[in-house]
């Protein structure tokens, strides 16, 4: 029987998601190592304990799957919300192809997690090239266990990672395993001209898109949304607690209406929801799966005005429709149809064709190029 960790990496390589020049490190770091001892299934919810069935466990630890490493912040009491995580493999394989990271170079890593990431690294490039900076010192700390116990020694700090780490600049590369909605300054004005930043990005609505930007000599940063990522918030920037219990409360203004166009048509589609949130990015979405049947009822939230919108999606409807209900000074739900139809008379465009620049002033996200601004933040 061939071992859970060398199957991964010969399933990584087959695939062709790992590259040649990544496969020693995959095959030199144990991810078990650095996950905990209890691993849940996202899909099914279920809970497999090393203590109780380690085989059970090596193959979960070795699937092709994100494990969640921390859930409220470390809280004992709470609502079981992710605040870190270890990337699926091939999610883990694809980033580090995209960094382009090469011997030689000097590396930050914003979001330590679990070690796993800065251990791939370490390999590759040498302990004294990696600086990973954690938030949560308690993370910080098991992370260093780990690495030591690994044989791997960079750089750990605990820190805010949206600071960077100026004792070691300039960086060849920075490499964020968490989601912003804005990149950080500091990101850019430490890495050396020709450096690259690697960071999940989003919006309120749609977040996770891989920005891939290069550093200017001028002291900005410019690319192009390049993959997605399936990854936790920055501290910063997550949504705020409990945003359904506290905003969706009152009566609707409207009655009920019902339209074709369906949560399917935005949430299976990634393109589509992209160009929504770059129109709607201080809207929240969440959904909730109701009935006996599982139906989706898609919620859209503003808590700058308080509106709210539910989108129920009942296959049952048939032709009449799913039904919409809009509650505040916004109408979310009309807004998002807006939104949507402006997307497709543009020609439906991927997400691929959009960029970002980053100054110290703003943030840019254009279209093709920098002549077709689109949004912008300061």
């Amino acid at each position: 029987m061939i071992p859970p960790h060398r199957r991964m990496v010969e399933d990584l390589a087959g695939r062709g998601v790992l590259s040649p020049d990544w496969r020693s490190a995959f095959a030199a770091v144990p991810r078990h190592l650095f996950l905990p001892d209890v691993i849940a299934d996202a899909d099914t919810g279920g809970r497999v304990d090393r203590e109780v069935d380690e085989r059970g466990w090596m193959e979960a630890a070795y699937a092709d799957a994100a494990v969640v490493t921390q859930v409220d912040d470390g809280a004992r009491h709470g609502p079981g919300e992710p605040t870190s995580s270890s990337p699926a493999p091939s999610a883990a394989a694809e980033a580090m192809r995209l960094l382009r990271a090469v011997p030689g170079m000097r590396v930050l890593e914003v979001g330590t997690g679990s070690g796993y990431g800065a251990a791939l690294l370490s390999h590759l490039l040498g302990d004294d090239a990696v600086v990973s900076v954690e938030i949560d010192f308690e993370l910080a700390e098991r992370a260093r266990i780990r690495l030591m116990s690994a044989g791997f020694t960079p750089l750990v700090v605990g820190g805010d990672g949206m600071q960077g780490w100026a004792g070691r600049a300039p960086y060849d590369r920075v490499v964020s395993a968490v989601a912003v909605r804005r990149v950080p300054y500091a990101w850019v004005a430490q890495s050396r001209p020709g450096g690259r930043i690697l960071t999940p990005w989003g919006n309120a609505f749609h977040h996770g898109a891989l920005a891939d930007l290069v550093v200017g000599p001028r002291g900005t940063a410019q690319g192009r949304f390049v993959g997605h990522a399936d990854c936790v918030w920055a501290r910063a920037d997550r949504a705020p607690r409990r945003l359904l219990e506290t905003y969706v409360r009152a009566k609707p203004d409207h009655a009920a209406t019902r339209i074709r166009l369906g949560p399917e048509d935005l949430l299976d589609d990634r393109d589509a929801s992209f160009a929504v949130g770059l129109q709607m990015p201080g809207v929240y979405r969440r959904v909730r799966h109701t009935g006996e049947a599982g139906d989706p009822r898609v919620y859209l939230v503003d808590p700058a005005t308080g509106s709210w919108a539910s989108w129920h999606a009942a296959p049952r409807h048939g032709e009449s429709g799913h039904e919409v209900r809009q509650h505040g000074p916004r109408s979310l739900f009309t807004e998002l149809e807006a939104a949507r139809l402006r997307w497709v008379e543009a020609g439906r465009p991927a997400y691929t064709r959009f960029g970002l620049t980053v100054s110290a002033e703003h943030q840019l996200v254009w279209l093709d190029d920098e002549d077709s601004v689109l949004a912008s933040s300061g």
